[in-house]
């Protein structure tokens, strides 16, 4: 498993709002956007906006960043090798498939395979 690319997480209460500072901070647009059960997800630059209500966001928020890899398969290997535990998944979402990770000494990561 490789990681591709790490997004760093950003909580908001709407998407609108936020992503005209991101767009002219980074000079790209908005690569995905989509719904994920109560809240709005969306990616730009190096950035994964999740956007919601306090209540929608409150299971999300112990996720700190999210690792783009070429082959989920490998997170076993990983975590047998270093450590951790999935606290969920891998399982189906709009881009493809994901698991969230807590790893040795307390980071929560969530792990995407786009397909």
């Amino acid at each position: 498993m490789k990681a591709l690319a790490t997004l760093a997480r950003l909580y908001v209460a709407d998407l609108d709002e936020a992503l005209p500072a991101l767009r002219a901070l980074t000079g790209q647009d908005v690569r995905t956007r989509f719904f994920h059960g109560e809240v709005e997800v969306a990616s730009i630059g190096g950035f994964l906006l999740v956007a919601g209500t306090e209540q929608a966001l409150a299971p999300f928020r112990r996720v700190q960043s999210t690792v783009l890899v070429d082959d989920l398969d490998g997170l076993r290997a990983l975590l047998a090798e270093h450590g951790g535990e999935i606290l969920d998944g891998p399982n189906k979402v709009p881009t493809g498939r994901n698991a969230t990770v807590r790893h040795p000494g307390g980071a929560v990561l969530e792990y995407v395979e786009h397909m």
